[in-house]
């Protein structure tokens, strides 16, 4: 079985999926069974009975304890057991693993690698997510695919001008060329494209109101593993921001993905979008909403047909790449150092 870059934090859930109901999510292979304690805090634990292997996501919860479905194993919210049938002595092998949990920015954040390496203050941050000046729209599609086809999908929007024509896609996003950066020592690819000159897709129009052209900027950001911004900026065109870098005519949406790896052929496909306009209109973020969500499975529909195609193909298969791919080069690129740092591979894209 291939393994992932697993000494990182991954997006388990959003907040407010987690509650006193067990919650199963698989992370990077590993069934994990979550719920919310009675002050509140979340618990993350190995979703399988030692006993006989049993979902404990499909047993109950008794206060601060799940008991087991099937037999009856009891467990704290370390994952110890603390009451097994018919017998007042615990076997001392009785645990489950447990795995250290942060709630950021909306979202629940797991680490699955070595615990001594789990450091909060490493936890990528999306902070518009959880921002009273910005109203969000979000979800989370399945993906019967590798995240490494959802990396290189994000990091190369020229697919917007094809794939999502319509919604989001205009002919200026493929014609611009984009400018790549590589922060190698904090791990981070920035891809820019920026149009002063563009068609204002609907998607934005219908959004911002804003007719005929438009300044558009898309600016991304991807912290391998699992998180990915990008920043959009949209005015008229020609309409740049003040020296000062004030911007009071420009719409800003900042779109958040988290990565998450369920499988090595399978991914959680985290999708958010935040604005600083229209923040109490309710049918601007119903439209975002549901724009948003053909958007994403317009993606989750092209990248489920690329998986099962390179699932098919014998190995070796060529792959061309050209300008437009050098993010997601980068990205491939610190995947696998951060795989050979902890000497496991990241599963290849062909």
């Amino acid at each position: 079985m291939t393994e992932f870059v697993r000494d990182r934090w991954y997006v388990a859930a959003y907040g407010d999926e987690v509650g006193r109901e067990l919650l199963a999510r698989t992370v990077l292979g590993e069934p994990l069974v979550l719920f919310r304690d009675r002050a509140g805090s979340v618990v993350a634990l190995a979703d399988r009975c030692v006993h006989r292997r049993f979902p404990l996501s499909e047993s109950r919860l008794a206060g601060d304890t799940i008991v087991c479905g099937y037999h009856g194993f009891t467990y704290d919210t370390s994952g110890a057991c603390v009451g097994v049938p018919g017998q007042t002595r615990i076997p001392r092998t009785a645990r489950v693993p447990a795995y250290p949990v942060v709630e950021r920015d909306s979202f629940v954040w797991v680490w699955i690698g070595d615990r001594e390496l789990a450091d909060e203050s490493t936890v990528p941050r999306a902070p518009w997510l959880a921002d009273p000046r910005y109203a969000t729209v979000r979800g989370m599609e399945p993906l019967a695919a590798r995240y490494l086809l959802l990396v290189d999908n994000l990091l190369d929007l020229s697919h917007e001008t094809y794939l999502h024509a319509g919604h989001i896609g205009t002919p200026e996003v493929a014609q611009t060329p984009i400018v790549t950066e590589v922060d190698e020592d904090n791990a981070i690819v920035y891809v820019s494209r920026r149009m002063a000159d563009a068609a204002c897709p609907p998607f934005y129009a219908r959004s911002t109101g804003i007719q005929g052209r438009i300044t558009r900027w898309q600016d991304i950001e991807y912290h391998p593993p699992c998180l990915y911004l990008l920043h959009s900026r949209i005015a008229p065109a020609g309409v740049l921001p003040e020296p000062d870098g004030s911007d009071p005519h420009g719409f800003h949406v900042e779109v958040v993905y988290a990565i998450t790896p369920e499988t090595e052929h399978s991914t959680h496909d985290f999708w958010a979008v935040a604005r600083d306009f229209a923040i109490d209109d309710a049918e601007v973020s119903e439209f975002l909403r549901q724009s948003n969500h053909t958007v994403v499975m317009q993606d989750v529909t092209a990248l489920n047909i690329l998986e099962r195609v390179i699932a098919e193909e014998p190995a070796g298969g060529q792959e061309l790449s050209i300008n437009i791919d050098t993010g997601g080069l980068a990205a491939r690129r610190i995947l696998q150092r951060m795989a050979a740092g902890e000497h496991r591979p990241v599963p290849a894209v062909t």
